[in-house]
């Protein structure tokens, strides 16, 4: 009997006779009249034949074992040697949880180079891709491969965005021996989990600063592991991070914004009120498409999404922004916005680098460098900054909007986090009253409240 990988799937070839009902994870296909699994259980698999005395010739990984090196020493901090050791004691199978800015992509350098196993690491961005990229080669001697950004070089160390992975997967799913996935909240909740799911290795490691909730988790305790290392804000700031303090800025609408978000807002109310009657557990994306097949529901949506872009950008908010920056003329600033519109605003007006999707890599290493140099004193962006890139030093954050929640906003705040001597970082959020966004800063206060006790 033979073990074989087939497009993402492991397959019992030669195994005609034999009662196979019984290992976990193996269906019988019947296109092929052979078993079949997916390629994340291949070592489950494995085991269990073996466990009954099968002889098992395993043809998956003909390369995947042979170690990679050499490697440079890494000096890490206490809680990083905890994280990496905790993933080892859990069976090399786990996900680490750790702020921004407190360095995880060190702790899997440091698993990488301990392992000497062939690894693919995932990452979300083509941005990310090239930092990863630029931190292995510091500490890694051989080949780095990339897939990714116009890319497709495999090396025995493989950095790869979610994209390419899914892609790929396919044909590549066998080459390595351990997993890493960088910002792992983006799965367990949609199809980009086949990636995962067509991957043999059976070492696995997850990051993330911001773990995401049940039914999610549970999906990623059984592709990645369980969480086996938490600190939070509170666990590492005042020594390994900058302490802040959090400034909540509570803005007004004048009486013509007013007029137009209630207009906009009681044309949304009522078709979302009449769909909330017949649907009460309904989500967002059942409404959009209910609402999508009525000119009424399609005028509601443009109301909701007119409200939107209005509260993204008062004219509260430009006077706060140009008062904080005036105040903080001195200071590195981050200006986090909800969409680019806002960004670019804000740019014009303040003569401020924006980054956008729209940012080339060249732009956006000169704008990061002149931040670091001191060249620039702020950068406004809607989301580039909000996962992973790393930030030079920076003391001061505006918050003008968000549209991600509790998560961005952890990372957003950690962004200013990196630890200078005497260093007290300050973010200004700016809320809007009696509209969504006071519910919804409120439930943000109470997810960074869960990891770092608040100054406001």
């Amino acid at each position: 009997m033979r073990l074989v990988f087939d497009h993402g799937t492991i397959l019992l070839a030669d195994s005609a006779g034999l009662n196979l009902d019984a290992i976990p994870g193996l269906l019988y296909d019947p296109r092929v009249s052979l078993f079949r699994a997916p390629a994340w259980r291949y070592r489950e698999v494995l085991d269990a034949l073996r466990a009954r005395g099968l002889a098992v010739a395993d043809e998956v990984r003909p390369g995947a074992g042979s170690p990679t090196g050499p490697w440079r020493a890494l000096d890490l901090r206490p809680y990083q040697r905890g994280a990496s050791l905790s993933w080892e004691l859990a069976g090399r199978r786990g996900i680490v949880v750790l702020p921004t800015g407190s360095g995880k992509t060190r702790v899997a350098l440091a698993i990488l180079a301990a392992s000497q196993a062939r690894a693919l690491c995932l990452v979300p961005t083509r941005a990310l891709l090239e930092q990863w990229i630029r931190e292995l080669e510091s500490v890694y001697a051989g080949p780095v491969g990339c897939l990714g950004d116009g890319q497709r070089c495999l090396g025995p160390v493989t950095v790869a965005t979610f994209e390419s992975a899914y892609r790929l997967m396919p044909r590549i799913g066998r080459d390595f021996a351990l997993l890493v996935v960088d910002e792992v909240h983006h799965f367990g909740v949609g199809v980009r989990d086949e990636a995962l799911e067509m991957c043999c290795a059976e070492q696995r490691l997850g990051l993330t600063a911001t773990p995401p909730d049940e039914p999610a988790l549970l999906r990623l305790r059984g592709l990645m592991g369980p969480v086996v290392y938490r600190l939070g804000v509170g666990d590492l700031a005042g020594t390994w991070l900058a302490d802040f303090d959090l400034v909540v800025l509570r803005l007004g609408l004048d009486p013509e914004e007013r007029e137009r978000y209630q207009a906009d807002h009681r044309v949304f109310a009522e078709v979302n009120r009449r769909f909330r009657r017949l649907h009460p557990n309904g989500t967002w994306q059942e409404f959009v498409g209910a609402a999508s097949q009525s000119r009424e529901g399609r005028a509601a949506l443009h109301a909701w999404r007119r409200s939107r872009r209005l509260l993204a950008f008062t004219r509260a908010k430009a006077d706060a922004v140009r008062m904080l920056l005036e105040r903080h003329r001195q200071t590195r600033v981050l200006i986090f916005t909800a969409d680019n519109a806002t960004a670019y605003c804000i740019a014009r007006e303040h003569l401020v680098m924006p980054l956008t999707c729209d940012t080339s890599r060249a732009e956006r290493a000169r704008a990061l460098e002149g931040l670091r140099s001191g060249e620039l004193r702020a950068l406004v962006s809607a989301r580039v900054l909000n996962e992973g890139i790393d930030v030079p030093d920076a003391d001061v954050a505006i918050v003008v909007a968000g549209t991600q929640g509790p998560r961005e906003h952890v990372q957003r705040v950690g962004r200013l986090l990196r630890p200078a001597p005497g260093k007290r970082a300050i973010v200004y959020e700016l809320v809007t009253m009696a509209t969504p966004e006071a519910r919804q800063a409120a439930e943000r206060r109470r997810a960074l409240a869960a990891t770092h006790p608040l100054s406001s």
